[in-house]
C-alpha cells in the first residue's frame, strides 16, 4: 500500500525534535528514528552511504518543504515488502528468519467494509492463518516456532487470533525506532493517520530531553511473541 503524505509529516517531526534534544543532524535523525528509509524501498540496511540515501539527503538539504520533498520522493521509488516474505494469505504473510522461526506479518488487504479484525471476521482471519501454517508444513517441515512483533499484539481484537501460549511469552521488543512495528500503530485500517495517536506522540515528544526515553513517547509499544508451531495447530484445529 501507498502511505499518505501526513504520515511522513508525521515522522519528520518527531525527527526534527530528536535532532533538537540529541543535538545531532537532521538528516540523520530521521534515519536512525523513523521509519523512513525503509519506506523509500532502499532496504534495511541503514546505509548512510546508499546512492539513493545520499540523493534524498541532497534533495533535504537544498531547503523547502521537508515533508513535501520526502513524500515526492517516495512515490517515485518502489513500495518496500517485508523481508524475506515468503507466501500471503489474505491478510497475513510470512518470512522464515535465520534461526528457522516463522515470521508473521499482518497488512489489511481485506475488501469488506468493515474492520480487518472486527469479530465478524475473526473466522476469515483464523482460516488465513490455517493455510498459511498449512503452506509452512509442506515447504519448510523443519519449522518448530512461529514468532511475531507488533504493536497490535496490544490489542484485544488481535490478540484473539492466536494461541494463548503465544500471548503469554509477550515482551516489549525494544530498538524499533526504525520499524512498523512501532510506527504502523499511527495508521487506522483506511491508511490514515490516528489524530489522537499523533497528538499523544507529539505531546509527550514535547516534554522529552533524553534520547534514551524515546520508546516512552508511543502510545503502544511493539510486542515480540513466539510459541511452538504445534501450539497454533491445536489452536486452529489443523
Amino acid at each position: 500500500m501507498r502511505y499518505p503524505k501526513d504520515f511522513f509529516e508525521l515522522q519528520l517531526r518527531f525527527a526534527r525534535r530528536v535532532a533538537a534534544i540529541g543535538g545531532i543532524a537532521f538528516e540523520r535523525a530521521i534515519l536512525d528514528y523513523t521509519n523512513i528509509y525503509v519506506r523509500l524501498g532502499i532496504g534495511r540496511g541503514f546505509d548512510a552511504g546508499h546512492p539513493v540515501w545520499l540523493d534524498y539527503v541532497e534533495g533535504l538539504r537544498r531547503g523547502g518543504d521537508a515533508t513535501d520533498w520526502t513524500y515526492r520522493f517516495y512515490l517515485r521509488r518502489p513500495e518496500s515488502e517485508p523481508p524475506g516474505t515468503v507466501a500471503r494469505f489474505g491478510c497475513f504473510s510470512y518470512a522464515v528468519d535465520q534461526d528457522g522461526r516463522v515470521r508473521l506479518h499482518f497488512e489489511n488487504r481485506d475488501t469488506e467494509p468493515c474492520s480487518p479484525l472486527s469479530a465478524a471476521r475473526v473466522d476469515i482471519r483464523r482460516e488465513e492463518l490455517r493455510a498459511l501454517l498449512a503452506h509452512v508444513e509442506q515447504t519448510r517441515p523443519d519449522v518448530q516456532q512461529v514468532s511475531g512483533v507488533s504493536w497490535l499484539y496490544n490489542l484485544p481484537a488481535y490478540r484473539r487470533l492466536f494461541p494463548e501460549t503465544y500471548l503469554a511469552s509477550a515482551r516489549i521488543a525494544g530498538g524499533r525506532l526504525r520499524n512498523m512495528p512501532l510506527w504502523g500503530q499511527f495508521l487506522d485500517r483506511h491508511g490514515t493517520v490516528r489524530p489522537a495517536a499523533a497528538q499523544t506522540l507529539h505531546e509527550r515528544l514535547s516534554r522529552q530531553t533524553d534520547l534514551r526515553d524515546l520508546a516512552a513517547c508511543f502510545p503502544l509499544q511493539p510486542l515480540a511473541v513466539t510459541a511452538p508451531i504445534s501450539d497454533f495447530r491445536r489452536f486452529l484445529g489443523l
